[in-house]
């Protein structure tokens, strides 16, 4: 037994044995299918704190030979299948965290060359009797060793692309390394699985796209693996009765993705966190600033900057995830930074509309932190304002409703201005704070036709009032409280048995006004 070949499952017993843990041992069966196959080479990259590192300690407790893990393992999900013993604790097991032989070296030449002696040393005290070819040659030893015992390896690597966030600018560097992991892992027999985990797929670098024969599982597609990427909603509610947590806000403030097949998916970090300490908030925070997503808000490509705003409003926004190179500093479009913003996990992205959303409130929070310190800071103050607006809304004034509203239109007059669509934009911003407290819905479909926006009060939040927002362009604000009733869109709220406002929005386009009109719905008794 060593520290980075056939190790001890000591690393997963102490996550099983923590406070929660939640059971991901079925993604075993998948990587069982695979092993000695052309599929048997994975690439699954995840967000900090998606449980990366979890999903390694788990592979090499599982395959490890230098242990006996089937008590560790006997009360989850692996061990009701057909296999579970068959590939048990059966592999030379190599596990390495590149980040930490990266914290050791001054150059990816240093860092190659440490990881390989370690291994190498763990490799001759565990074979001594091996006849290798070259004891300094890391991959001709394993080759001499499988030779030798007919034991194959499973190789597991986590944060392997420390290089490319750490060396962003080093091309060689980058091309150095993944010549070694090409050497290491390719067209070799004694490597029955390859599982390397990260927050970056593959880089794609011209000749250097070389590690072509493994499977990626990405949070653009994350194919099978897609229910062991984050918390599934039944996990997330199994947590809450147990804890005692509002099931409403939980989804609210952490979920948000969403796969094929899995279309709730929670950051499981943050939902532990919530779970362990009884409260709800900002955990993402913890383990990284909103200064690591600022750096990228403010690039300056065309179109980034009113994109970001729309999904801070609420907006989803298409993006082409297909020009990506799959590193941290090689951004041409605005798409590149949409994508990798995606991978880091501050957006949501659906593959069936190609489009990408800001997931939840954590990471609405995230950036509005941003642009408060950001170069276009001037849009915090619509944020800012937003508060008072939905307190005028609240308290009928729609005068100062209407300065709310002209205020975030000034702040975001660079937006093209021109229709109905641009103003309810203008108001999400302006309205910005209700998302603190309602669920919002477009286009919502009540009575005889579609609301432009209605604001329902979360479980938590029932001394809300309703909000049923109607739009109108260079018409009258007083026509679109008429066109509410008219059409019956209350009819959508049926169910709801607080007390409703009806406000009513136009923008005359002649005199550059906003005007406003708030009716109380009275309910018959």
């Amino acid at each position: 037994m060593g520290r980075y070949l056939n190790s001890n499952a000591d690393g997963f017993g102490k996550i099983v044995n923590s406070e929660i843990y939640v059971d991901k041992t079925g993604m075993l069966s998948y990587t069982n299918q695979v092993l000695n196959t052309m599929q048997g080479y994975l690439c699954v990259s995840r967000p900090r704190r998606f449980g990366k590192s979890t999903a390694a300690n788990m592979l090499t407790a599982y395959y490890s030979c230098g242990c006996d893990s089937k008590a560790l393992f006997s009360g989850f999900k692996i061990a009701k299948d057909k296999d579970f013993e068959k590939y048990l604790n059966h592999y030379n097991t190599i596990s390495l965290n590149m980040q930490e032989f990266l914290s050791r070296s001054r150059d990816v030449y240093e860092l190659l060359e440490r990881m390989k002696k370690l291994v190498l040393r763990d490799m001759k005290r565990e074979y001594p009797d091996v006849d290798y070819f070259d004891e300094n040659d890391l991959i001709e030893a394993m080759q001499d060793v499988y030779e030798e015992t007919r034991r194959p390896f499973v190789v597991i690597i986590d944060e392997w692309d420390c290089i490319f966030r750490e060396y962003k600018e080093d091309k060689e560097a980058q091309a150095i390394y993944l010549d070694f992991l090409r050497d290491m892992l390719k067209d070799k027999p004694c490597i029955h699985l390859a599982y390397m985990t990260g927050i970056l797929p593959i880089k794609k670098y011209g000749t250097h796209s070389a590690l072509n024969m493994f499977d990626e599982f990405s949070m653009i597609d994350p194919g099978p693996m897609a229910e062991y990427v984050g918390f599934t909603e039944e996990e997330v509610a199994s947590l809450c009765e147990k804890y005692k947590m509002d099931g409403e806000e939980v989804k609210c403030w952490y979920d948000g993705y969403s796969f094929d097949k899995v279309p709730a998916v929670y950051s499981p970090r943050s939902v532990v966190s919530c779970m362990r300490f009884g409260k709800i908030g900002n955990y993402w925070n913890q383990t990284e600033t909103f200064e690591a997503l600022k750096i990228y808000i403010d690039m300056n490509f065309d179109g980034l900057r009113e994109d970001v705003l729309s999904m801070m409003a609420g907006e989803s926004v298409p993006v082409n995830t297909g020009s990506f190179i799959n590193d941290m500093a090689t951004f041409r479009t605005e798409d590149d930074v949409l994508t990798l913003l995606i991978h880091l996990g501050y957006l949501a992205y659906d593959y069936e509309n190609k489009t990408v959303r800001i997931p939840n409130n954590e990471i609405r929070g995230e950036y509005v932190n941003s642009v408060a310190v950001s170069e276009w800071g001037e849009v915090s103050t619509a944020l800012k304002n937003s508060a008072d607006t939905l307190n005028a809304i609240w308290q009928k004034r729609p005068l100062q409703v209407a300065e709310g509203i002209r205020q975030a239109h000034f702040e975001t007059a660079h937006i093209q201005y021109n229709d109905e669509n641009a103003l309810s934009y203008t108001i999400s911003l302006a309205l910005y704070a209700a998302r603190n407290f309602y669920t919002v819905h477009r286009e919502l479909a009540g009575g005889k036709g579609f609301a432009d926006l209605v604001f329902v009060p979360r479980k938590k939040f029932q001394e809300k009032p309703a909000l049923i927002v109607e739009l109108k362009w260079d018409k009258s604000a007083r026509g679109a409280i008429e066109q509410i009733r008219q059409k019956e869109y209350f009819e959508s709220l049926k169910e709801y048995q607080g007390n409703i406002l009806l406000v009513g929005i136009n923008y005359n386009i002649r005199t550059k006004d906003h005007e406003c009109v708030i009716e109380e719905l009275k309910k018959d008794k």
